[in-house]
């Protein structure tokens, strides 16, 4: 018998929500070089307590920069990779290289579509699924998918376009307030 069971899951932005990110003029920036890749203070064990609450956990990541040419497709995978060696409980890493000019993918946030390729992927519950971010994008393409959504103010000099379920500043804090309403399948 085949179980048909949708898992909840914990979809994260990478840059600003995992790891730092340089901010210039008020805009976050990612990491040109995987040796500048470092996880923000409390990531992992946020990552660990959410994954053995059953969730899921998805980063889903606009790297625009490989589309526009600035940034190689291969330093993004190795990033990746030190990501999943750090964090070996992420499920699935969703990455949209589109540059953001002219018509947009259906993947690249604020559009749902890695939330829902992923859910489709691994059988998640998208109506029982969080996503965490940094950048009103995020914030977008989570209720747009249908999920719950918190967004770590970080103070960049950007408006929101919609409202987060919840605000924080850390990822310590955002799987506390998951945590504090959560029922999810193990």
């Amino acid at each position: 018998m085949l179980n048909t069971t949708l898992r909840p899951a914990v979809f994260l932005d990478r840059d600003g929500t995992l790891n730092t990110c340089l901010v210039r003029d008020g805009r976050p920036y990612p990491p040109a070089t995987v040796a500048e890749f470092n996880l923000l203070p409390g990531v992992a064990d946020a990552c660990r307590q959410l994954h053995a609450a059953g969730y899921v956990l998805v980063v889903a990541t606009n790297q625009p920069d490989v589309g526009r040419g600035s940034q190689t497709q291969k330093v993004v995978e190795e990033m990746h990779a030190r990501l999943q060696q750090l964090i070996p409980e992420i499920a699935r890493i969703e990455v949209c290289y589109d540059p953001g000019r002219g018509e947009a993918s259906s993947r690249r946030k604020p559009e749902p579509g890695m939330l829902h390729d992923a859910a489709t992927a691994l059988a998640l519950d998208l109506a029982n699924s969080w996503m965490i971010g940094d950048r009103w994008r995020d914030i977008d393409a989570g209720h747009a998918a249908g999920c719950r959504t918190i967004l770590l103010d970080c103070g960049y000099n950007e408006a929101l376009r919609q409202q987060p379920d919840f605000i924080t500043d850390n990822l310590t804090d955002a799987a506390g307030i998951i945590l504090a309403r959560a029922n999810p399948i193990n």
